[in-house]
C-alpha cells in the first residue's frame, strides 16, 4: 500500500509541482540510468534540487531512485521522518556520527545491493544560490569503490537554489535547467575518480542556459 502511495506521490504531485515551479528543461535525459545498482551525483544549493531529480525519471524507473539525505534534518521530526522515509524514499545519512568512525554509508552500500538508483550531492549540504560548486567529499567514490559495476551519472541542476534558496520556504518559480552527463565508472582510485567527477559536473556548468523567470 505504501509503495503504491509513494508512486502516486511522485507522479501526481511532485512530478506536476516540481515541473511548475521550474520549468525544467533536462539535457541529456538519455544518460538517466533505468535500473541499479547505479548512483547519480549532482550538485546541491536547494531542497528543490531532490524534488526535480525525482521529476526527470520515467515513471517505469522512478521507485527505484532513493535520495541520499541527512538523517540529522530529516529524521529529527517522528512525521517528517516517516514522509521522508516512505514517500520520498531517503536513504538517510547520519552525518553527525561521522567523526565517530560509524559507517554512515552503510544505507546506502543496502540500497544499491537492493538495485536502487542511489542520488547522492557529493558537496555534502546545499550551497547558496549562486550555483557555485563546493568542494566535493568522498563518499561518493567509496560508493563507487564498494559497487565497480554501478554506473556513476554526473547531474548539473543550474537555478534551483533561486527557486527555493537556503533557508526560505515559499518558492519562486523559475525556469531550471538540468544538464545529466555521460555516466563515469570506477577505476580503482579515489582520488582521480573525485578529480574525474568534479570536471564533468563543471563541464555540464558550463554547458548550461542562462537562467529565466518562469
Amino acid at each position: 500500500m505504501i509503495r503504491w502511495l509513494r508512486w502516486l506521490l511522485l507522479l501526481l504531485i511532485v512530478r506536476p509541482i516540481a515541473r511548475f515551479l521550474t520549468g525544467a528543461d533536462v539535457t541529456g535525459r538519455e544518460h538517466l540510468p533505468l535500473k541499479g545498482p547505479a548512483i547519480v551525483a549532482a550538485n546541491h544549493n536547494s531542497h528543490m534540487d531532490t524534488l526535480l531529480l525525482l521529476s526527470i525519471f520515467p515513471s517505469g524507473a522512478v521507485m527505484r531512485v532513493r535520495p541520499a539525505a541527512a538523517a540529522d534534518y530529516f529524521l529529527k521530526d517522528p512525521v517528517i521522518g516517516w514522509f521522508s522515509r516512505n514517500m520520498i524514499g531517503i536513504v538517510p545519512v547520519a552525518r553527525d556520527k561521522v567523526a565517530s568512525g560509524e559507517d554512515v554509508l552503510a544505507p546506502a552500500r543496502e540500497a544499491l545491493a537492493a538495485g536502487d538508483i542511489i542520488v547522492v550531492f557529493p558537496e555534502g549540504t546545499r550551497g547558496d544560490a549562486t550555483d557555485e560548486m563546493a568542494r566535493l567529499k568522498s563518499g561518493v567514490a567509496r560508493l563507487a569503490e564498494a559497487f565497480p559495476e554501478a554506473p556513476v551519472t554526473p547531474v548539473w541542476i543550474q537555478g534551483a537554489g533561486r527557486v527555493l534558496p537556503k533557508g526560505e520556504v515559499i518558492p519562486v518559480p523559475m525556469n531550471c535547467a538540468v544538464l545529466v552527463g555521460a555516466p563515469l565508472h570506477w577505476h580503482g582510485r579515489r582520488t582521480e575518480f573525485m578529480d574525474g567527477l568534479r570536471d564533468a559536473l563543471l563541464k555540464l556548468k558550463a554547458q548550461a542556459p542562462p537562467l529565466r523567470w518562469s
